[in-house]
């Protein structure tokens, strides 16, 4: 029994009780959400969630206990030939999810009649690890042309195939993500400014790229009063939750329009919260991601090795954009483009990905012992 009680103890030693509990925090509300809106929901979807967020905790803990540096400075190759095989395979054979109008191709089934799941989730946890890797192998000479040239070829391998998959919001969060590690690994502004030229100047080429529900979907989506019985129907219906939820909501097993609203399970959760739990849920809910982006921020500023501390920057941006795209769709003010709100929404892929990437940061600060073990931070 002592050896066992010595090894739970290093175990949890290794723990950030800041981010731990943030993220339990958001487990347990979506967990809470999910149940009472079982009736509606079904009881699947609660078991799922329960047993992701489980299953989540546990490989939290044990990555958390594992030298991240051990396995990106010997695996980043392997890791990114898995995430092209697992992107492209999507590609060829992949399907669109459970009732999805939509030609996206963003999800494999493991065997036929088998559960599915969502590649371009796990390909995340990928990305940040083997893109870190790169910059910080370039780093001294990060702003040379073919340098950027290297870098730019990396994140398009991978943002190319999930473009071509047709999923547009996973794209733009793959997109910020890139961005921002790059822009936090001191690339010059005049790459950035010379991009944004390159998107305004190829945008026309890239609309009609689009298919056409996608770009109905984006037409309205800034104005979806406009289609308020087509394509604008779900997000008003998502600000009417918000709104009838006032402060304090209308309790666990209350509320009515969520009913009506659909994907108000996962890409719509966040209008769930609010009409059960009112304006104070919602805040907490964005206070709690909040905490756990500024938590991701300082772990990742006071690492001293290079591949940690961009891994953390993207790792922050991932919670950003998530949150960003969701709430913007929520609440009627960007276009519905089908994204998962942190620990939030049901969905298996996203909440154990998210799990995965949370034990990263988590391993950058267990061995990060020049800091926080002298200062018990």
């Amino acid at each position: 029994m002592r050896g066992i009680g010595l090894f739970l103890k290093k175990i949890i030693k290794n723990v950030d009780p800041i981010l731990f509990g943030a993220t339990a925090f958001l487990s347990l509300m979506s967990l809470l959400t999910i149940f009472g809106a079982m009736d509606n929901f079904g009881k699947s979807k609660l078991v799922m969630q329960a047993a992701m967020a489980l299953l989540g905790t546990v490989m939290l803990l044990v990555i958390a206990n594992i030298d991240y540096k051990f396995f990106i400075d010997r695996f980043f190759i392997l890791m990114f030939a898995v995430s092209v095989i697992l992107l492209t395979l999507t590609l060829i054979i992949g399907i669109s999810g459970e009732n999805m109008d939509t030609a996206n191709k963003s999800w494999l089934r493991l065997w036929p009649g088998g559960p599915m799941i969502q590649p371009s989730e796990f390909v995340k946890i990928f990305f940040v690890c083997t893109f870190a890797k790169h910059i910080e192998l370039v780093r001294e000479k990060i702003n040379k042309p073919h340098i950027i040239g290297g870098l730019v070829l990396h994140a398009g391998i991978i943002l190319g195939l999930i473009l071509a998959s047709g999923d547009l919001g996973v794209s733009l969060v793959y997109m910020g993500i890139i961005a921002i590690m790059l822009f936090c690994a001191g690339v010059s502004l005049w790459y950035f400014l010379g991009a944004a030229v390159l998107i305004v100047l190829l945008f026309p080429f890239l609309w009609d790229f689009l298919a056409s529900y996608q770009q109905d979907r984006i037409i309205y989506g800034f104005k979806p009063e406009l289609d308020p019985f087509g394509y604008g129907l779900q997000p008003l219906m998502s600000r009417d939750a918000i709104s009838r939820g006032g402060f304090f909501g209308k309790g666990l097993f209350g509320g009515e329009v969520y009913e009506r609203l659909a994907a108000s399970h996962t890409d719509f959760i966040f209008a769930t919260v609010c009409e059960k739990f009112g304006f104070l849920g919602g805040a907490l809910v964005i206070i709690a991601i909040a905490v756990i982006v500024i938590r991701i921020i300082y772990i990742g500023f006071h690492c001293s090795d290079g591949t940690g501390r961009i891994m953390c920057c993207g790792i922050a941006a991932i919670f950003i954009f998530q949150t960003l795209e969701n709430l913007g769709m929520c609440l009627a003010l960007i276009p519905v483009i089908g994204i998962t709100l942190p620990f939030m929404s049901a969905g298996g892929s996203s909440m154990l990905a998210l799990y995965i990437i949370i034990g990263l940061v988590h391993s950058v600060r267990a061995h990060e012992k020049r800091f926080y073990f002298r200062r018990g931070l």
